[in-house]
């Protein structure tokens, strides 16, 4: 089939302007239509720290969840570790992100893989939001244990 004889089959393509999901439990949306939460850590809400959950365990997704988390200027996210590991790509912004005993300048375009059980901190030192993709698997992906790094 030629991809212009595809695109005549239009009437079979269904336009997404927030959230479906679909007949086989699969879902597309837009970002904008899921509701931004502040972020929370121990308990206590992070200001000016936010994420939308895209994709995860409500989702039926059985691997992996997807979120969006925004930190206003100025912002931090405490240092912290877990028995799972996080892929995460910058979106916008600037920022510095400590794994490990390392500190990385990010910006938008850069990726960063974060191992289980590695302590982790991040800072928007911008002027505008931080903003990134962060994958995490839904089970923890390695037993837990402090690494020192």
């Amino acid at each position: 089939m030629c991809w212009w004889s595809f695109l005549r089959e239009a009437q079979n393509i269904v336009e997404v302007k927030d959230v479906v999901v679909g007949p086989c439990g699969e879902k597309v949306g837009h970002a904008s239509a899921i509701v931004e939460e502040e972020l929370e850590a121990g308990g206590e809400k992070l200001e000016g720290v936010y994420i939308r959950w895209l994709i995860g365990k409500n989702d039926n997704a059985k691997v992996f969840a997807l979120r969006i988390v925004r930190m206003e200027p100025g912002s931090h996210i405490p240092a912290h570790a877990h028995p799972w590991e996080h892929e995460q790509y910058i979106l916008g912004g600037e920022g510095v992100f400590r794994i490990g005993s390392r500190k990385y300048r990010v910006r938008p375009g850069m990726f960063l893989y974060i191992p289980p059980n590695v302590e982790h901190e991040y800072w928007n030192t911008g002027s505008e939001d931080l903003v990134f993709i962060c994958i995490v698997p839904l089970k923890p992906s390695a037993p837990e244990e402090k690494l020192n790094c």
